[in-house]
């Protein structure tokens, strides 16, 4: 008999040989026939698993990353086999599941287009409904060398090749198909209700251009069809959302030849862009910064001295100046680390909060370049807080107060992942567990869930990292908080303690936009160039009907620009309703609309951007009331 505990702490007792799936079976048929995967003591395992030992057990659904990835990875495999039976000639190299979907890549003579689609998709379907078993097999390297030879699979053999001497190949086979894989997978192929194929696009064999190109099909799965529909409706969606084409259509930035990655603000652009600085200058002000800026050329002995220059140099930019070699910053922790020394600080001074918004350079590939998501020269929020070793809980859980205020005035939820220690890093594995530790200790104080990801975390130290969620469902990496005690070290950080001793201090590298440009780019997808009053290049346009009120608007324009609206007027000899679409299509929040009897009135007719007609208002009501929407910093 074999004991197995539960999530939830209870424990029940099976004969040797169970499978996950039959035990998730005897505690619901309903978490059964959802079931995705299992975690058997701790290790993501298939549901098919038959058990011989006690253990604890997690049975996971389509909710878990985890069970999604295991989910379209069992989706790739089903794509494959569609596209063996279609094109026997056909031989494939790898199909993991990535963010939203899975791909895989293939070989074969047979040119694939959108056209085949259709075809292929059909052959899947009837896969899934054919809901093969998928079963898992184990062999001998040599077996596995022998499998795949007889079968012509050289992508598959050369995969084996690398692998140890010693080592257990395990194969998935489901009806007449079988694919070198680790696993997990799915039960059988019918659990698997919606799929659909993306797009095609080359890719060379393990990422080598020296390698053959082969064909890569992306595709996406879902449990449920009204799951992929929404999926397509919202990439339909996200196409219109196009920052980069939203900012050359309001006006705000464009990315040009003559500056591949190196974005122009324009100046509605400029308005968007100070109104969200002067919004950062305010809190981080309420919230005991200091502000100063640092160069963006500094001495390359700089970059060696901050591990720069071992650890990030082919991401920098270089030049010579009096015959000197000097480097253009990628990061702007350097300077602040001599910004700290011109003074000599006593532990009564700590924490010591400073903050810069930053110009960096970054030499980026030209085609990872993506609009303001991805760009060579982008401006950090960044800040430095140098404190004591006793502090480092309290300022951490302050930042992430502050980060929780900023994205919660923008309405993004968002979630938080621990990166620890990469294997390219500075320090001593004591450092670097201490502030790990502390890291943990502040999100487990502040009661915030969150995923840790290995190896990921920043060369100097590990990382706090907060993915917002946008109105499209897609999350993006913003804020972020590193703790680090190496750069202190490096650049010889002291202050004067209570016994009046040097002694070294501890510091924060912290970001809340993350990147001006970037976090710009994703306020205009994510509100879809409809961006609050507040943030508005034009917060308010009036609509003279006729030229005989063009007087009166010029009127209403004076008094709405004195009290600080931004605000301008539409006196084009157009009807009212072109005019009416044009403020629309501009996304301006407020529409106010003057004729004859306004003017008689003394009030203002008002349309809403997304609310339509609000009624005539007397101009002080008006007036009172966006300046208390512009001033709260509300999202209407």
């Amino acid at each position: 008999m074999v004991h197995i505990n539960m999530k939830d702490g209870s424990q029940r007792e099976f004969a040797d040989g169970v499978t996950l799936l039959q035990v998730a079976e005897s505690i619901s048929p309903k978490m059964a026939k959802n079931a995705v995967a299992a975690l058997f003591n701790g290790k993501l395992t298939d549901l098919n698993a038959e058990v011989f030992n006690d253990g604890q057990l997690e049975i996971l659904g389509w909710e878990d990353e985890k069970a999604r990835d295991v989910y379209r990875h069992s989706s790739s495999h089903i794509m494959a086999q569609a596209i063996k039976r279609l094109w026997p000639d056909a031989k494939y190299a790898i199909g993991p599941a990535v963010d939203k979907g899975f791909y895989y890549d293939f070989d074969t003579m047979h040119t694939f287009t959108p056209d085949d689609f259709k075809q292929i998709e059909s052959e899947m379907e009837s896969i899934i409904k054919s809901d093969y078993p998928i079963i898992r097999r184990e062999m001998s390297r040599e077996e596995a060398l022998l499998f795949f030879r007889e079968r012509n699979e050289d992508y598959k053999v050369e995969l084996i090749e690398a692998l140890p001497e010693d080592a257990i190949i395990s194969v998935y086979q489901q009806g007449e198909f079988v694919d070198l894989c680790a696993g997990p997978h799915l039960p059988s192929t019918g659990r698997v209700k919606a799929i659909k194929l993306m797009s095609v696009a080359g890719a060379y064999w393990r990422g080598n251009e020296n390698n053959k190109m082969l064909q890569r099909i992306y595709a996406t799965s879902f449990p449920k069809k009204a799951m992929l529909d929404d999926y397509l409706h919202k990439l339909e969606e996200a196409k219109k959302r196009d920052h980069r084409k939203l900012g050359r259509e309001l006006g705000l930035f464009v990315l040009l030849d003559e500056g591949p990655g190196f974005p122009f603000f324009l100046p509605k652009g400029m308005i968007l862009r100070n109104e969200l600085e002067r919004f950062w200058r305010e809190e981080h002000q309420k919230a005991g910064y200091s502000e100063v800026r640092t160069p963006i050329i500094l001495n390359e002995e700089l970059w060696h001295r901050s591990g720069h220059w071992e650890n990030y140099k082919e991401n920098m930019y270089f030049t010579v100046i009096d015959e000197e070699n000097y480097c253009v910053k990628p990061m702007n922790c350097p300077g602040g680390m001599l910004v700290y020394k011109q003074n000599l600080h006593s532990y009564r001074e700590l924490p010591l909060r400073v903050g810069e918004m930053g110009l960096v350079h970054r030499h980026e590939l030209s085609g990872v370049l993506h609009g303001l998501m991805r760009v060579r020269a982008f401006t950090q929020d960044d800040a430095h807080i140098f404190m004591l070793p006793e502090q480092m809980v309290a300022e951490i859980k302050g930042v992430i107060d502050l980060v929780d205020k900023f994205y919660g005035l923008f309405g993004f939820p968002y979630h938080v992942e621990l990166s620890t220690r990469p294997e390219k890093s500075m320090g001593s594995a004591e450092a670097w567990e201490l502030a790990t530790n502390t890291l943990k200790q502040a999100l487990d104080e502040r009661g915030l869930p969150y995923k840790i990801n290995e190896g990921d975390g920043a060369f100097y130290g590990p990382k706090i990292d907060f993915h917002l969620q946008d109105s499209l469902d897609r999350t993006w990496q913003c804020g972020t908080i590193q703790l680090d005690f190496q750069m202190p070290e490096k650049f010889d950080l002291t202050y004067i303690g209570e016994d009046g001793e040097r002694h070294r201090p501890v510091m924060i590298h912290r970001v809340i936009y993350g990147s001006i440009e970037r976090f710009i780019g994703i306020l205009t997808e994510h509100f879809a160039g409809a961006f609050p009053a507040w943030l508005a290049p034009v917060q308010v346009r009036v609509l003279p009907i006729t030229e005989r009120q063009h007087e009166h608007a010029g009127r209403i324009l004076a008094e709405l620009n004195e009290k600080g609206i931004r605000a301008d007027v539409d006196k084009r000899s157009e009807k009212i309703g072109y005019k009416i679409r044009e403020g629309q299509l501009q996304k301006i929040p407020y529409l106010l609309v003057v004729g004859d009897k306004e003017v008689g009135s003394g009030s203002v007719a008002v349309r809403h951007r997304r609310e339509g007609d609000l009624g005539a208002m007397a101009m002080d009501d008006f007036v009172g009331m966006i300046l208390q929407e512009i001033t709260s910093r509300s999202i209407r």
